[in-house]
């Protein structure tokens, strides 16, 4: 949550934040902002991700190293920290740090949706991108963007020269990883693939068959790094899942994107409204 471009509201626009219960799983709760979920939390069990993308997200966290390796992450967009929980969960002695640009949403979390001040999460308040290029280089394992304004990530986070802090702040073997919103045609995932490719030599994208065929709104993790990444593994584990989500990579990717051209700062623009619908379903 995150914002600077003119045609998504800014971080002083007044917010509607409601968190709400899970009537299907005791000890959870959805974080609702603007009518819009933005995250599930399981107090009870933080390695239960509920939410589809959050799932591949978390899948891109257990391949990131082996088994219960402790990884620096740095998390973009903060939410109920349902994933900063579940790498506290699934790999101990872990040091993560998130930024939102919502003081009053963070406070919240902190109060309704407390999470164990000994996980090694620590949580500041600002301007994503800005707040990254402060990080010195080399400091993350991990870096994960899922940051949105109005229900569209803003402009500022779209771009060439976002990646390269994001590239810079990353180890070698280092690994990012961010939730897009699009549908129809995928103009904006298409060229985000074609942005993360002109910084990163790996990528690769998952979403559900019914997202990639344009035939609904919905979410594409995008993940890029400069080592291979663990294509074929990723691939089964979001098949497996209830959505089973495919993935693109290597040449089948290429194609996707054939004809995009990265997004510069000069020509950024924020991702695609959602329609009404989609969280009305």
């Amino acid at each position: 949550m995150d914002g600077r471009d003119s045609e998504v509201p800014g971080p002083t626009a007044a917010r509607e934040v409601m968190v709400l219960r899970d009537a299907d799983r005791p000890g959870s709760w959805y974080l609702v902002v603007d009518g819009t979920p933005q995250s599930h939390v399981d107090l009870a069990d933080p390695t239960q991700l509920v939410i589809g993308y959050v799932r591949t997200i978390g899948h891109v966290v257990d391949l990131a190293a082996p088994p219960r390796a402790p990884l620096d992450v740095l998390h973009l967009g903060a939410g109920a920290l349902t994933l900063a929980r579940y790498v506290a969960a699934t790999r101990p002695g872990s040091r993560q740090r998130a930024v939102d640009d919502d003081a009053d949403l963070v406070e919240r979390v902190r109060r309704e949706l407390p999470w164990d001040r000994r996980a090694g999460i620590r949580v500041g308040i600002g301007d994503a991108r800005e707040w990254l290029t402060a990080r010195r280089d080399g400091v993350a394992d991990l870096v994960v963007a899922d940051v949105f304004a109005g229900a569209r990530t803003p402009a500022h986070l779209t771009s060439v020269e976002f990646l390269r802090e994001v590239a810079r702040v990353l180890r070698p073997d280092g690994v990012y990883t961010a939730n897009i919103g699009d549908g129809g045609a995928l103009r904006h995932t298409r060229a985000q693939v074609a942005t993360a490719r002109a910084v990163f030599p790996h990528v690769a994208i998952v979403a559900e068959p019914g997202v990639l065929r344009g035939r609904r709104f919905g979410n594409v993790v995008l993940t890029a790094a400069g080592r291979d990444l663990p294509e074929e593994e990723l691939g089964h584990r979001a098949h497996r899942d209830p959505d089973m989500a495919r993935l693109l990579g290597g040449e089948e990717l290429a194609r996707f994107a054939a004809g995009a051209a990265p997004v510069r700062d000069a020509d950024a623009r924020p991702s695609p409204a959602p329609p009404p619908e989609v969280f009305t379903r």
